[in-house]
């Protein structure tokens, strides 16, 4: 398992946010689950642009759809996994991971098995008044990418440029990672579904 110690600066570090596969009573499709295979060439084409080799650091949560997506390519190129969740994660895997079925839990636990895993209740204490957990837990991944300098971060993002359910979505951190960097690959799944 990774740990903090292994992270020595790294010449690259790629944040990544993206959309869930779709529940399978979702009502507007967004991440149908056959696009998976879609998804997952545009990510590995993406982290090819970038130009990632070993020991570069990979920062994600740990959702069904892209997020794992994500996690499986970044350890394929051997690349260092940081894995972000905003809730325990009993709550966080009924939430985000086992709704869609299939073997998205399998996934889930192979891609933790091969990274350091960071709750979000536990290191950063109890979710203030007023906040969003799916906001804070983006603002965190994004100051755990920038720990090593703004000019290493590159932002990958599988998003329908809409907004989201709800607050903290892949929306929020695009903004966000585009306040910090200009290397934004945006996945736009309104084009990779055509």
């Amino acid at each position: 398992m990774a740990t903090e110690q292994d992270a020595k600066s790294p010449n690259t570090v790629v944040l990544f946010s993206g959309h869930m596969i779709d529940a399978p009573d979702r009502k507007t499709p967004r991440f149908p689950p056959d696009k998976e295979v879609v998804a997952a060439a545009a990510i590995a084409d993406a982290l090819a642009k970038i130009g990632v080799t070993k020991g570069d650091l990979a920062i994600c949560g740990g959702a069904c759809g892209g997020d794992l997506l994500f996690a499986e390519a970044a350890l394929a190129r051997g690349m260092q996994l940081e894995i972000y969740i905003p809730f325990e994660e009993p709550t966080f895997l009924a939430n985000s991971v086992d709704f869609a079925g299939g073997n998205w839990r399998a996934r889930y636990f192979a891609a933790k098995s091969n990274a350091a895993l960071h709750v979000m209740p536990d290191e950063l204490g109890p979710l203030p008044d007023g906040q969003n957990a799916y906001e804070r837990d983006n603002q965190w991944m994004l100051e755990r990418a920038a720990r090593f300098g703004a000019d290493k971060i590159a932002f990958i993002c599988l998003w329908n440029g809409e907004g989201g359910d709800g607050p903290g979505g892949a929306k929020h951190l695009m903004e966000e990672a585009g306040r910090r960097t200009t290397r934004l690959f945006w996945l736009d799944t309104r084009k990779l579904w055509d």
